[in-house]
């Protein structure tokens, strides 16, 4: 969508979440996200911290996992590697990165991408956990 018909939408409230990163505009429209909680669908996002937040503070119930690198140097090795920005954008890319490890510890789990495989088997067990959670009935006193 143009920026005009983003920020609309954004004036709408339309978005769950939205964040403009790097120069770029990106959102979760509720619409989607309502929709797929309706049909009982799990929903995995990758956003910044500031969708983050702002799903969190929009829907409670959402489950923050934070994608750590192993190390700040490994995350700048792994960029630098991919050679597919400019140095400016490179060096923009790794202050936000900086800046959002801070934030890491607000997140309810933290996961290191040290290995692919292992980190991606990691957030399986803790969307495992957390389905698990949901499913559990409250336990209610006689009375």
């Amino acid at each position: 969508m143009s920026p005009e018909e983003f920020h609309k939408k954004v004036d709408e409230d339309g978005f769950a979440e939205w964040a403009e990163v790097h120069g770029n505009l990106y959102g979760t429209p509720e619409t989607f996200l309502e929709t797929q909680i309706s049909r009982g669908k799990d929903v995995l996002l990758a956003i910044d911290t500031q969708g983050a937040f702002q799903l969190k503070k929009r829907h409670p119930e959402a489950v923050l996992i934070f994608l750590a690198p192993p190390s700040f140097e490994e995350l700048e090795r792994r960029l630098r590697a991919r050679q597919t920005e400019s140095e400016d954008v490179a060096q923009r890319r790794l202050e936000v990165a900086k800046k959002e490890l801070e934030l890491k510890h607000r997140y309810d789990h933290i996961v290191v991408n040290d290995d692919i495989d292992g980190a991606a088997r990691r957030i399986e067990m803790i969307i495992d956990r957390e389905k698990a959670r949901e499913e559990r009935s409250p336990v209610h006193a006689p009375g």
